[in-house]
């Protein structure tokens, strides 16, 4: 099914024009011009699930009706009223189309746009908190993430990071790593049930956001709500933390993040205290996620391989400024 297939069913009389969008690791993206504005149509590559969109929209749809600051997805509904389709070409796979958000993306080490970025995610976590949705959400919390992995079986994983196949020769101590760094996890997920749950978009990051288009160096949009469900509310400050660690001014970048979230959020002893051990999970779960494309049949080698070397890196790095960070955290978000 081309482009222009999906696009007739949003624009069954109108013509339009497509651009090369940028695409994430997940899925591929494409500019559009149709009836005098500008469009964002999506293809999702990592699953077949309409019922994972269906929450997703529904999720969007009330976000939309929220005063905030910033502006979120706006899905855009096919002639029949579906934000779906299904695409005919034998593959299965799904495409939606939202509206387009004017905007750029943020530069890697703009402490300005962290700090934006720490008040924006401090307000969608209040506003979030606030919805209420009747669906269960189809994503599992990070912490069940071998649940949420089907070709990541424990043994699997072991075996495969134990002895690693043609062209990660060079990784295996990453590997190995990563595989202890697991090990660890599971002993100390039991911890996490206990903590304090919402729903939380999972996935903030500086590529997932947009910078407002009038200069003002704040954060005006936070795209791909993708992974929303119901997770530990510090996992929404871990996962932009783990994004910020690895980068060369991450100290920077992670300080001003806390200092912008942190006035007006606050997280309990408990939450502050687990932020490491979540970052942790964040990374592994990246590392799983990534893997489990690789045996799907999804990536290659290539890209397994880069993933391995930036998870291992953060887990490094991790254990290297656990005490800062915690610190940091408990300095500005800790009631």
């Amino acid at each position: 099914m081309s482009f222009d297939a999906i696009l007739h069913r949003y624009f069954p009389e109108g013509r339009w024009e497509i651009e090369q969008g940028h695409s994430g690791w997940n899925n591929t993206t494409r500019f559009v011009r149709a009836d005098g504005r500008r469009w964002v149509l999506r293809i999702y590559e990592t699953h077949k699930d309409e019922e994972k969109i269906r929450f997703e929209h529904r999720l969007l749809e009330k976000l939309n009706e929220v005063n905030l600051s910033f502006r979120v997805p706006k899905p855009a509904a096919c002639e029949d009223g579906s934000t779906i389709v299904r695409l005919e070409d034998g593959t299965g796979r799904l495409a939606c189309l939202f509206a387009y958000i004017d905007g750029d993306r943020p530069e890697e080490g703009a402490v300005g746009a962290a700090e934006s970025l720490g008040e924006t995610t401090r307000e969608l976590v209040h506003a979030l908190a606030a919805l209420e949705l009747l669906d269960a959400p189809a994503y599992a919390p990070y912490y069940e993430m071998e649940a949420s992995y089907p070709w990541c079986t424990p043994d699997k994983v072991a075996s495969f990071c134990a002895e690693p196949p043609a062209g990660l020769e060079e990784e295996a101590s990453a590997l190995r790593l990563i595989a202890e760094e697991l090990d660890g996890f599971r002993a100390y997920a039991p911890r996490f049930r206990q903590l304090p749950h919402q729903l939380i978009h999972g996935d903030i990051n500086f590529s997932n956001c947009l910078v407002s288009a009038d200069k003002s160096g704040r954060i005006g949009a936070v795209l791909d709500f993708e992974f929303c469900t119901r997770d530990l509310r510090a996992m929404e400050i871990a996962v932009v933390l783990s994004g910020f660690l690895g980068a060369d001014s991450g100290a920077y970048t992670i300080e001003a993040f806390l200092r912008g979230a942190g006035r007006r959020l606050r997280l309990s002893r408990e939450e502050a205290e687990a932020i490491p051990g979540l970052i942790r999970l964040r990374t592994l779960d990246v590392f799983l996620h990534f893997l489990n494309r690789y045996f799907d049949g999804v990536d290659g080698v290539a890209v397994l391989k880069e993933q391995t070397a930036s998870a291992a890196r953060n887990l490094i790095r991790l254990n290297g400024e656990n005490g800062w960070l915690t610190d940091r955290v408990e300095k500005y978000l800790m009631q």
